[in-house]
């Protein structure tokens, strides 16, 4: 039987079936639970949820002087009309399918902080051998997939920035957004994406078994050290299949995603079609995320480099037609890339635009000409009346550019502005 209650009269001992308002909104990445301590009451009322739905068969009932007075008790079909009626209004004031990198970047923000916590929460559980919580990862999946739709490049773009203590689970968010962004671009359906965004999440689960003074040594790893790096796909798969919620995609690409087309990637050195799709994707995610962050041992590429240099390695590497829809779903120049511009001048790049690969929106902040800053101007080359160009990617360490994560995100408050060099 369910019961939709004030917070007021929630207790410890209820299970809560369900938050009442949006899943981004509230502090808890589990929507449904049972309230086992006060800090439990606390964190609902700090986040700002006024109602709750309770599940009386899975919990405590309502205090009997509360139960004195009428409550709403609802069938599950009134429980259904209630929810489909919210839906309706929630789609009546959807935001548009594509916004603006400053507007989504703020909201992305504010994603990526709950969804580093939920993955952090994970492995916790897992390293103590409790099984993956799928309902509640897929709940994160959806709201990563949400702000892909919005905007492909403001997720993916903050979950790169990230420290050495928070790789591994902002890897994670990371390449579950680059995973949906791609399979868009391949065409896969909404619950292929769904399932993609789901296999990215869960990927590197099998690190949460790995040392974590071998997963964040901050040197070279022995040959040892790789060695015991390397049994993560097979220890990520074992966790996984042993929890028993997770489909076939997700234990996929968890297995898989190391492999190379050439068959020199592990475990199994699987080569061309022997390697699924999805895992196909998943190598070409894992990799472009990790080779643009910074890491303990050693400093993030430029995102247009990057992609420069897995060009180079597409042939052995990836597969040519994954590796392609992927560029194509971020750009030649992914947010982030610094750039020369034809007038001398060089930028970094803002947004793409989704009707061109080589015409991005540009923050224009350094003339070559006159060796300094200029003040910031953001330009957009897709527009006709625009004769500026790029006409190479740059090196930031050539540079001793510092700041250029703070000069692309700066307008919107997201990052700390920094005194310019």
């Amino acid at each position: 039987m369910l019961k939709r209650i004030p917070v007021s009269q929630l207790r410890i001992g209820m299970h809560v079936h369900e938050l009442c308002g949006s899943w981004f909104d509230h502090p808890f990445w589990r929507t449904s639970f049972l309230v086992k301590k006060a800090s439990d009451l606390e964190k609902i009322v700090e986040g700002g949820v006024r109602e709750v739905w309770i599940d009386v068969s899975k919990g405590a009932d309502l205090e009997q002087q509360a139960a004195d007075a009428p409550q709403p008790v609802l069938t599950r079909e009134e429980v259904d009309l209630q929810i489909d009626r919210d839906l309706a209004r929630a789609a009546e004031a959807r935001i548009p399918a594509r916004t603006s990198m400053a507007a989504e970047l703020e909201r992305a923000a504010r994603i990526c902080d709950t969804a580093k916590g939920a993955v952090i929460s994970m492995f916790s559980e897992a390293r103590m051998g409790r099984a993956i919580d799928a309902e509640g990862a897929l709940e994160l999946v959806d709201e990563i997939s949400a702000s892909v739709e919005r905007n492909p490049g403001a997720l993916v773009s903050l979950a790169r920035l990230k420290t050495a203590d928070d790789y591994t689970y902002l890897h994670s968010v990371a390449v579950c957004g680059l995973m949906i962004s791609l399979g868009r671009q391949l065409g896969l359906d909404a619950q292929q994406l769904r399932e993609a965004g789901f296999a990215g999440l869960l990927h590197d689960m099998g690190k949460a078994l790995v040392p974590v003074e071998v997963l964040n040594k901050p040197g070279k790893l022995t040959d040892s050290e790789f060695a015991i790096v390397k049994k993560h796909p097979e220890l990520g798969h074992g966790l996984l299949l042993e929890s028993g919620t997770v489909g076939a995609m997700a234990l996929d690409v968890c297995l898989h995603h190391h492999e190379k087309v050439d068959g020199t990637g592990y475990p199994h050195r699987l080569n061309g079609d022997a390697i699924s799709l999805h895992a196909k994707m998943g190598a070409v995610c894992d990799v472009y995320d990790a080779i643009t962050s910074n890491r303990p041992y050693k400093a993030g590429w430029n995102p247009a480099e990057s992609i420069r240099r897995m060009a180079e390695w597409a042939n052995g590497h990836f597969d040519e037609r994954v590796f392609h829809a992927f560029v194509k779903s971020i750009g030649i120049y992914p947010v982030g890339s610094l750039v020369r511009m034809a007038s001398g001048r060089l930028g970094v790049v803002v947004e793409q635009n989704e009707s061109t690969l080589v015409s991005p929106r540009v923050k224009l902040f350094f003339s070559t000409r006159a060796d300094a800053r200029i003040p910031p101007e953001v330009i957009d080359l897709s527009r006709p009346s625009e004769t500026d160009r790029i006409v190479g990617r740059e090196d930031a360490e050539r540079w001793s550019f510092r700041d250029l994560d703070t000069i692309w995100a700066s307008d919107t408050g997201t990052l700390p502005r920094t005194k310019a060099a």
